[in-house]
């Protein structure tokens, strides 16, 4: 991380494991979600979400402007809450559609924000597989900093 004063890590020496950082995901209870407007402006929203099979899963309104952003450009940002042990995930927003597989989805999301639940009716789910990854550690930000 140039200008950082991080140096390139050796050999994997103080990076964060992809454990650690999946555990965040999967923990954190509420996301920023940022996303592109079509003048391609920044638009961030705190969201829920869970962290499943190593994609990201959440809901939003279709009419929502975190929905129509998707609509015309699915590339995003998904960030835990939690600055200190922070966790951001830059990927593609792909809309889930299959029955069986929000069926599936609505298990643990049901479980994390009860009453909630992941309802098609009420706006489309989203998918996000990772493109990279950073995490940073802020206690030992220089030594762990891991893309």
């Amino acid at each position: 991380m140039p200008g950082y004063g991080i140096l390139p890590a050796t050999e994997g020496k103080g990076l964060l494991k992809w454990k650690w950082a999946e555990d965040r995901l999967a923990k954190s209870h509420s996301y920023w979600l940022v996303t592109v407007r079509p003048d391609g402006a920044p638009h961030a929203m705190p969201i829920w979400g869970i962290w499943v099979d190593a994609a990201f899963y959440f809901s939003t309104g279709r009419k929502s402007r975190k929905g129509q952003n998707l609509a015309a450009n699915p590339r995003c940002v998904v960030c835990t809450e939690d600055l200190e042990e922070a966790v951001v995930v830059e990927g593609v927003a792909e809309e889930i559609t299959d029955p069986i597989e929000i069926k599936r989805l609505g298990v643990p999301y049901h479980k994390k924000y009860q009453p909630w639940k992941l309802d098609p009716q009420l706006g489309p789910v989203f998918g996000v597989r990772s493109k990279v990854v950073f995490g940073l550690e802020e206690k030992n930000f220089v030594e762990a900093a891991t893309r």
